[in-house]
């Protein structure tokens, strides 16, 4: 009897245990606001599907996604809003992404998306998906609509490049992203290709 109940116990605290190291990694892997990926994780994603990539001889597009004007946000409603905004445009991200593509907070209001053996087209299709779930829907928060837009930036790594690294295409993706600023917000821009 006392054996069964030492037994018993062992069991459970290695149960707590496997617990807690599962929390742990997710916490170590994910934005907790968000639930998504965080800036380490969704980059080291990027890397192994760039190297994937490259092996199969596949295209990888990645998008780059900014908030528009989120400080007047924060400002006028508040950061418990401004949160609440950020966890509602996560959602609709991943609600918009096919089920192998993967969606990570890149910083503050800015998001990553990478997109597995998609092509530029598929690419603009699913950026332009993602701003009109955010543009043509306020968030609520407390009964209180709140407008946001959201600017994107494709870019891509196409079939036979060999060379683009992770660096130069997070870096494309981001001057798309400050093309589709500079152009209005509120849109999609497309980086120019890399030479393969």
């Amino acid at each position: 009897e006392v054996r069964l109940r030492v037994g018993k116990r062992i069991l459970d605290l290695q149960q707590s245990l496997n617990e807690a190291l599962e929390v742990q990694r997710y916490q170590a892997q994910h934005d907790l606001l968000t639930g998504i990926f965080n800036h380490a994780k969704i980059l080291n994603i990027l890397e192994k599907e760039l190297y994937r990539a490259r092996r199969q001889n596949s295209n990888l597009a990645i998008i780059m996604g900014d908030l528009d004007h989120f400080k007047k946000v924060n400002d006028t409603y508040g950061h418990v809003a401004g949160d609440a905004v950020l966890a509602e445009v996560a959602r609709r991200m991943k609600n918009n992404i096919r089920l192998y593509d993967s969606v990570g907070r890149y910083g503050g209001e800015e998001f990553l998306l990478v997109l597995p053996g998609c092509s530029t087209e598929e690419a603009i299709i699913i950026a332009n998906r993602i701003l009109e779930s955010i543009s043509q829907e306020a968030v609520m928060f407390n009964s209180t609509p709140i407008a946001v837009t959201i600017s994107l930036g494709v870019a891509m790594k196409a079939v036979g490049d060999e060379k683009t690294t992770t660096a130069e295409l997070v870096q494309l993706a981001d001057a798309a992203l400050y093309k589709a600023k500079q152009n209005g917000r509120n849109r999609v821009e497309q980086a120019a290709e890399p030479s393969p």
